[in-house]
């Protein structure tokens, strides 16, 4: 099984909150946040690491290059600058069309036993996808998920219903069928993230929603001390 990080936004809002390190290379606990997600691939069996970043930042390509040369796994980096996540998640698809993968963010955070457990029950799935929902809400703009009582995804939406017990936590484990709808929405024109998991109920992929107690994104300054003691279990 293959993982993927998408970690190619430029953290704009970091900066001007005086955060003076890129978003991937923020530490928590000591560990930047994506030496953080490999090292945690590694310990769930990643056969390979690929990560997109973007073009404008140095010193993340600089670090990942010496990553590369010590790395627990093999890493594969991509350096490209794109205009959303969607795109960024196109970029990274060629590595992972021949097995299941795990994709997530680089500013997602969440607790090690909990992944691994998600991840063990994706391997043995015979599901499209499982897809890690919370009912903490911290965001600014939440995707909310429709699901039946057996934890079947029927629908993902920007506003509550009545059939939304959660939201989103932006840890994706697919298929490669899900690359097949990802290159659909890109030749269609369409972008963002939601829109193609949107896609995927569309085409009939059968997805499930797996609960994690909590998964919190890095977004802003403030956000670095409430992941820090989130993970140290004192929040």
């Amino acid at each position: 099984m293959k993982f993927a990080i998408i970690s190619a936004g430029e953290g704009s809002r970091l900066s001007q909150e005086g955060v003076q390190l890129p978003k991937p290379l923020v530490q928590l606990n000591g560990v930047a946040m994506i030496d953080r997600l490999i090292h945690i691939f590694a310990e769930n069996g990643a056969e390979q690491v690929v990560v997109i970043i973007n073009n404008e930042v140095p010193l993340t390509k600089e670090h990942l290059a010496e990553l590369k040369k010590t790395s627990e796994v093999p890493l594969e980096v991509i350096v490209k600058t794109t205009p959303s996540s969607m795109h960024s998640f196109y970029e990274l698809s060629a590595y992972l069309k021949d097995d299941k993968f795990c994709l997530t963010t680089v500013d997602t955070i969440f607790r090690e036993d909990e992944f691994f457990r998600f991840i063990e029950a994706f391997k043995t799935s015979d599901k499209d996808g499982m897809m890690a929902v919370t009912d903490y809400i911290d965001d600014e703009k939440p995707l909310y998920i429709s699901t039946d009582e057996g934890l079947n995804i029927t629908g993902f939406h920007d506003e509550a219903t009545s059939q939304c017990r959660y939201i989103s936590g932006g840890i994706y484990c697919l298929t490669p069928k899900a690359i097949d709808t990802l290159e659909k929405c890109m030749a269609n024109g369409m972008s963002r993230m939601r829109n193609f998991q949107r896609q995927l109920v569309a085409d009939g992929l059968h997805l499930m929603a797996y609960p994690f107690s909590k998964i919190l994104d890095v977004d802003h300054a403030s956000d670095i001390v409430k992941a820090e003691a989130f993970l140290n279990r004192k929040e």
